[in-house]
C-alpha cells in the first residue's frame, strides 16, 4: 500500500468513524480495544499485586530461590544498581525495577510498529508474549524469563493499542479525549477487580494459582483483540509485508516532537500526588488515619482499593460532565483539560497537609473522611490528566509517529516513579508531615503553571486543527 493510499484509507476510515456511534456514542473499535486493554490490565495488576509478597514469602525463601535460573547473576545486577540487599529490599527493588521498565519498553515497541510491522501485528505479538510470560511465572525455574517476556510484551502492547484508540478519530473530533477516558475506565475497573481475584487466589489458595488467573486474563485480552481487529484503523503497511516509507518530518513536526518531549518532566511532576499513594502515603496513613472501625482494624492497603473505586466513579462523572459541557459550549482542548486536572489534583496534598496539621495539634489520628477528601480531589484531577494526555500525544504526534509518541508519553510515568516519587517518599520523617505534603502541592503547582504557559504559547502546536495540519 503506497503512502498516499495508506493516508487516504485512514482518512476515509476516520471520516466514517465520525458517524459511528455504536459503542456509547463512539466507534465500535473503541469497545474492542477497551475490552482488550481491560484484560491486559487485569493481568498486569493481578501479577503486580502479588509480586512483592510472592518474592518475600515464597520465591526468595531457601529451597525455592536456588531453583530460579540465572538468579545469582540477577542478584549481582540488583546489588550493582541499588547496593547490597536485604531480602525485603531485594523483593521491593525487583518489583520496582520491573514497574519502572514497563514504562520504557513501549518506546521500542512504538518504533517497531511505526517503522516496521504496523500496530496490529505488534500488539498481537506483545499480547502473545505476555500470555507466555505470565504462565512462565508459575514455574520457579522460569521466573526471570517470564519477567523478560512480560517486559517485551508490554513494550509491544501498551503504547500501540493506545495509539490505535487515537486513530479512531479525526484531528478535529472532540470525542477523542472522551474516548480515552472511556478506555481508561476499563483500566480502573481492572485495578479494582484483579487484586481481589488474583490476590485472594495467590495468598489464600496457592501463589502460582494467582499467576494462572492473570495469565488466563491476558489470554482473554488477546482473543478479544483478534476478534475485534476488523474494526481497527487501517495499517500503513504494503500488502507484501514491507514497511511503508514514511513522509519526512516537516519543520513543524520537529517543533511538536521537541515540545512533547520537553513537557515530560512537568507531566511527571503533575502525577507525584497520585503515585505517592503506592509509597509514602501508606506509611504515613498507618499513623495518621483512624483505621479501627467497629472493633475491626482495617489493613491500610485497603485504602488503595478505596482509591481505585473513587477513581472509577470520578472518571464516569468527568466523562459525563464534559459531554454535558460540550453540548452547550465549546469543549476545551486536551492541554487545557490537563491544566484544569493538575490544578484540581494539587488540592489533594493540601488536604493531607491540613490533616497532618490536625494530627500534630491533637496527637490523635483523624477520621477517614480526610482520606476520602484527598482521593476525590486527586482522582477528579487524574481523570483529566493521564487519559487526556494520551489523547493529546496521539493528536499532536506527526503522522506516522503515533505509536512512538504515545510510548514517549509513558516515559513521564517512569520519570515520576523512579526519579521523583521515590526520593520524595524518602523525605517522610525527615521533616514535619505538613511540610512534606506542602512540598508535593508546591511541585504540582509548578507543573500546572508550566503546562498553562505551554497552552498559551504553544497551543497551536498541541491542539492543531485539520486545516493547520494540511497547511503545514
Amino acid at each position: 500500500m503506497s503512502t498516499n493510499n495508506a493516508a487516504s484509507a485512514l482518512d476515509e476510515f476516520q471520516a466514517k468513524s465520525k458517524s459511528d456511534t455504536v459503542f456509547i456514542g463512539h466507534p465500535r473499535g473503541l469497545g474492542w480495544l477497551s475490552a482488550s486493554e481491560f484484560w491486559e490490565r487485569f493481568s498486569y495488576y493481578g501479577m503486580q499485586t502479588l509480586l512483592v509478597l510472592y518474592l518475600m514469602h515464597y520465591l526468595l525463601q531457601p529451597g525455592h530461590i536456588e531453583q530460579v535460573w540465572g538468579f545469582e547473576a540477577f542478584r549481582r545486577l540488583i546489588a550493582w544498581v541499588y547496593g547490597e540487599q536485604s531480602q525485603m529490599a531485594l523483593a521491593s527493588n525487583t518489583a520496582q525495577l520491573y514497574a519502572g521498565l514497563v514504562y520504557v519498553t513501549p518506546l521500542a515497541g512504538g518504533i517497531l510498529a511505526d517503522r516496521m510491522i504496523g500496530r496490529t501485528f505488534t500488539v498481537t505479538i506483545g499480547a502473545s508474549l505476555m500470555v507466555v510470560g505470565t504462565f512462565l511465572l508459575v514455574l520457579n525455574q522460569t521466573f526471570l524469563i517470564g519477567l523478560m517476556f512480560l517486559l517485551a510484551g508490554v513494550g509491544c502492547f501498551k503504547g500501540n493499542i493506545a495509539s490505535q484508540v487515537g486513530d479512531l478519530y479525526t484531528i478535529d473530533d472532540h470525542r477523542r479525549a472522551d474516548g480515552f477516558q472511556i478506555y481508561f475506565m476499563g483500566i480502573q475497573l481492572a485495578v479494582i477487580i484483579s487484586p481481589v481475584i488474583c490476590g485472594y487466589l495467590g495468598q489464600r489458595v496457592d501463589w502460582h494459582l494467582g499467576f494462572v488467573a492473570a495469565g488466563v486474563g491476558m489470554a482473554l485480552g488477546l482473543a478479544i483483540y483478534l476478534v475485534g481487529r476488523r474494526t481497527f484503523p487501517p495499517e500503513p503497511i504494503r500488502k507484501n509485508g514491507g514497511a511503508e516509507k514514511r513522509p519526512p518530518l516537516t519543520a513543524r513536526d520537529r517543533k511538536v516532537v521537541i515540545l512533547l518531549v520537553a513537557l515530560l518532566p512537568f507531566l511527571a511532576l503533575s502525577i507525584i500526588g497520585n503515585q505517592e499513594i503506592f509509597d509514602a502515603y501508606l506509611v504515613w496513613g498507618e499513623r495518621s488515619f483512624q483505621t479501627v472501625m467497629w472493633g475491626f482494624n482495617m489493613p491500610i492497603t485497603w485504602i488503595v482499593s478505596l482509591d481505585a473505586f473513587v477513581s472509577a466513579v470520578t472518571m464516569i462523572m468527568v466523562i459525563a460532565f464534559w459531554r454535558w459541557y460540550g453540548k452547550r459550549w465549546k469543549e476545551p482542548n486536551e492541554i487545557t483539560k490537563i491544566v484544569i486536572g493538575v490544578s484540581i489534583s494539587t488540592l489533594g496534598p493540601l488536604v493531607l497537609a491540613g490533616c497532618s496539621a490536625v494530627v500534630a495539634a491533637t496527637h490523635h489520628p483523624v477520621p477517614l473522611f480526610w482520606a476520602l477528601g484527598f482521593h476525590i480531589l486527586n482522582d477528579i484531577g487524574f481523570a483529566n490528566v493521564l487519559p487526556v494526555g494520551l489523547a493529546l500525544y496521539s493528536r499532536a504526534a506527526p503522522k506516522g509517529l503515533g505509536g512512538t509518541m504515545i510510548a514517549v508519553y509513558y516515559i513521564h510515568l517512569f520519570i515520576g516513579n523512579t526519579l521523583m516519587v521515590g526520593p520524595l517518599g524518602g523525605l517522610l520523617g525527615t521533616m514535619p508531615d505538613t511540610s512534606f505534603w506542602l512540598l508535593h502541592a508546591g511541585l504540582m503547582a509548578v507543573s500546572a503553571a508550566v503546562l498553562f504557559a505551554a497552552s498559551i504559547f504553544f497551543g497551536h502546536l498541541l491542539a492543531p486543527t485539520r486545516a493547520e495540519v494540511t497547511a503545514a
